[in-house]
Formats: C-alpha cells, structure tokens, sequence
C-alpha cells in the first residue's frame, strides 16, 4: 500500500520555520516521490547556514511522516543551490550552470512580456505531442501572433531538429539567455544547451532548476502565447512547470486508440490536480487517406478523442491526420503548417480556435 502524495504534503506542509513561515510557504520541498512506504524528498535551502537551522525542521518532517501507517522509510536530503558563475568577459556562449539546483522561488511567477502560457502535454510517448506543438506554433504565428516555443522535454528534446534550428544560444551578460528564432517562432530547447546525442542523466532538484531557468533567464520578450513542449507523463518537469509558472492552461494531445486514452486521463487528471486548467483535448493520427487511391483509413481508430471530450465536459478542438508529410516536414525542419494543404488547414483551424478563445 502507498502514501497519497497529497497526504505527505499536507502532513509537512505546516511545519513552523525558525522564521515564521510554514514549510508549504517557503516552497522549500523538491522532487518529493513515493515508492510504496518509502518517501523520499529534498529540501532546498539557501545556503549551509539555513541548513543548520532547519536541521529541526527535518527532524519533525520524519517524525510527522513516520507516523503515517503506510509509511515505513523517510529520505530526506537538504541541499543548497550552487553558485552563480561571472558574466564572462566578451560574452558569447551561456556560463549559466543549466540543471542547476533552483534559487527558492514564492509560488508560480508571471513571465515578463508573455501574456498566455499554454503546456502541451500527453500521457504517454509516442502520440505526436512535440509535432502538434511545433505545427500548432507555426500556424499560430501565421495567423499573425507573437509566438514562443519552450521544449520542456529535458530528456528527449526534438524541436531544434523539428524547427530547423541549429547552434548554441548566445548570453551576453552571463546571466540571461538568447533564444533563437524560426519560421516566425522564438525557440529555446534543452537540446540547444548539450552536444548533439549527449545524455542528460538528472534527477529532481536538477530538472526543476532546468525549468525555472528557461523560464526565467531566456529572454522571450513580448509575446501573445508561449507553448511549452512537455515530455510524456505526469513527472518532476510538469510539476516544476505548473509550480514556477503562472500557467494558462494545458491542451492534451492523445491517438484515438483506448491505450493512449487511458494514458491521456491520468494527465488530465495532474493537470487538475495541480491547479492548471485542462483548455481541451486533440485528437493526433486520426485519419489517413492513401495517396494513391483515395481510400481513407482509422490506423488508431476514430472519434475516441471527442468521445472523451465530452464525457469529461472538455472542449475538443479538432482532428489531425495522419500523413508522410507531417513526418517530412518534422525531419527536414521545415513544419508541414507552413504550406497550404490540407494538414496545414488543419492546424489553422486549431490555431483559430485558441485565438477566437482568447488562448492565443
């Protein structure tokens, strides 16, 4: 039998502070998980002076959880964030230690200049999350809106390649980052940090200082909507996402096929629980016409996805096919919204739904 994670947070959550404040307001907890009776956590101080003062506080922190009766081992590791690098002298490429530990950070903040931030997610791989949001962010700007991409997918991130963009991100000051741009899209990814095919082997506390920096030190400037490429699942990068950022909403992307469903549940349901409105569902892969003859085939099936809409009370805001071209288009760079078939007419009339929603 396992702990509910809400339990943990609420049996350590109000936990007085040397200085007043309980542990849920200092925001001090990362990369809590739960393995049957086994609760691990950290928490994130300021320097080895606080530390020593809250050696109490870790102390009552087990004890509080200990006393759980599915709960059997409680590891709690206190560390601080490593210091910051100088701005180097003539600029060039960023000094910024990325997946560092996070600087403590009072609740979801604002992004400076971006009006809506929209997380797209999926509740397992392999559904075409990180192609819809490239395609949904080139038809965005197209229709004439300030578009930014953040691929948040810190383990497998694929938009330099699906968005043509090449080099590492230049930081003048040592302190702030670049980004680059594409197709009318401003674009920051993981992956334009690291050397192509290079692993990135992180835990926690280092994912969630991934994400509170390209949040917070890229500068994206004025923008309508930023879109933000999750990795698949319900992990530590979407809750450092919906901690840190005061997010708009989310849009799940899921295959018509019951598997995906099923997965796609269990991420709306994160969402919901961490406070992020669910702003609908789209259905990915949903047909297939042969160029050849014409005939139009379900490969995954057909209409689960507005089905599941509307069993959840959810918007549906469309159906995208399934064609060689997508797939072209992501591997060459070039997103397949910036022609004018029918795929792209597609993604325009979903861009047009976020916009006339005021998403977007």
């Amino acid at each position: 039998m396992s702990v509910d994670r809400e339990v943990v947070l609420g049996e350590i959550s109000e936990i007085r502070l040397p200085g007043g404040e309980t542990l849920g307001q200092a925001d001090l907890v990362r990369a809590l998980t739960i393995e049957g009776g086994h609760v691990r956590f950290v928490l994130e101080v300021r320097d080895a002076a606080m530390a020593r003062e809250l050696a109490g506080v870790e102390d009552e922190a087990r004890r509080r959880l200990m006393a759980l009766p599915a709960v059997d081992r409680v590891d709690i590791v206190m560390t601080a964030p490593a210091p910051r690098q100088a701005a180097p002298a003539g600029g060039g490429a960023p000094s910024l230690k990325i997946g560092g530990h996070p600087t403590a950070q009072a609740g979801p903040q604002p992004i400076p200049g971006v009006r809506n931030i929209i997380a797209i997610g999926s509740g397992k791989g392999g559904v075409g999350k990180s192609t819809v949001t490239s395609n949904l962010a080139v038809a965005l700007a197209r229709a004439g809106r300030k578009v930014g991409l953040l691929d948040a997918d810190i383990y497998g991130p694929s938009q330099p390649r699906m968005m043509g963009v090449t080099g590492r991100p230049a930081s003048p000051d040592g302190q702030r980052i670049e980004p680059l741009h594409a197709h009318g899209v401003t674009v920051m990814s993981i992956g334009l940090m690291l050397k192509e095919g290079e692993a990135v082997v992180w835990r926690g506390p280092m994912l969630m200082g991934a994400m509170q920096q390209l949040l917070q030190q890229v500068n994206w400037g004025e923008l309508d909507v930023l879109l933000i490429d999750l990795p698949p699942g319900t992990g530590d990068v979407q809750l450092s996402l919906c901690q840190k950022a005061a997010v708009t909403g989310a849009l799940i992307v899921s295959t018509p096929q019951d598997i995906a469903l099923l997965d796609a549940r269990r991420a709306i349901d994160m969402f919901r629980k961490l406070k992020a409105p669910v702003l609908g569902l789209i259905e990915n892969m949903s047909t297939y016409v042969c160029p050849n003859c014409g005939h139009e085939a379900h490969l995954f099936g057909h209409g689960g996805v507005a089905a599941e809409a509307k069993e959840l009370g959810l918007p549906f805001l469309g159906q995208l096919p399934l064609e060689l071209d997508v797939r072209l288009g992501g591997d060459s760079g070039r997103p397949v919204a910036l022609d004018d078939g029918p795929t792209a007419r597609a993604y325009a009339q979903l861009a047009d739904r976020l916009v006339k929603g005021g998403m977007a």
